[in-house]
């Protein structure tokens, strides 16, 4: 019912800024929860943020709170994460995800298939 497709990742150095993009298909994609997880190799999967449909509610680990910020354009069908003052643990492949009632620190219905962000010198 939904299909999700991650862009913008890439190398970015340490303090530095990027911005990824999720591409939703479906015509009920305005009324879905969205939000972001990653997964670094050795490391467990790890829930990044959530936002709800409107985009009013807004929702971020400790680990990135203040630093990444989630925001939805329901028009073009697209969610971004913007990602500031970039760490190396940032290191991960980051999913975009979305579910038809909430995305908790847990779980959700759909996943894209990630995308590479690497912070390093």
């Amino acid at each position: 019912q939904v299909q999700l497709v991650e862009s913008g990742g890439g190398l970015v150095q340490p303090g530095g800024s990027l911005r990824l993009s999720c591409a939703a298909s479906g015509r009920t994609f305005s009324t879905y929860s969205m939000g972001w997880f990653r997964q670094a190799p050795g490391k467990e999967r790890e829930f990044v943020g959530r936002i709800s449909w409107s985009g009013g509610r807004l929702y971020y680990a400790d680990s990135v709170k203040g630093r990444f910020t989630i925001s939805r354009d329901n028009a073009k069908n697209t969610v971004f994460l913007q990602m500031n003052s970039l760490k190396p643990e940032d290191t991960a492949v980051y999913y975009c995800v979305a579910d038809r009632v909430l995305v908790t620190t847990t779980s959700a219905d759909y996943w894209g298939l990630g995308t590479q962000v690497t912070v390093s010198s």
